[in-house]
């Protein structure tokens, strides 16, 4: 019972390390654009957007993340811990948009 019992322990936190380290994704800002304009990720992967552009953007999705400023040449990350579909934009430009969808 005790070899059952220690292997269920091994078996959750190898699953735990593994949900832990996702993947990394990229959406570069440029052209004020996003690109990918949709991107679909698993829980726990990690999205990053690196501004490409001259100028400051943001990654704004209303009540789920907020990225601020990210400034001309810097990037900013988020990691998507719940499903869903999520619509972002650029506060600074409201024409520039995006869409994550998280399984």
């Amino acid at each position: 019972m005790r070899v059952l019992a220690a292997a269920v322990v091994v078996v959750s936190l190898m699953l735990s390390a593994a949900a832990a380290t996702g993947a990394s994704h990229t959406v570069t800002i440029e052209n004020m654009q996003f690109n990918p304009p949709q991107l679909t990720v698993h829980r726990g992967d990690r999205i990053v957007w690196v501004n490409k552009d001259l100028f400051p953007h943001t990654a704004t999705a209303d009540k789920v993340f907020d990225s601020g400023s990210i400034a001309a040449n810097a990037s900013w990350s988020y990691v998507a811990n719940k499903s869903g579909e999520y619509a972002y934009h650029c506060t600074f430009h409201p024409t520039m948009k995006g869409k994550i969808t998280v399984q």
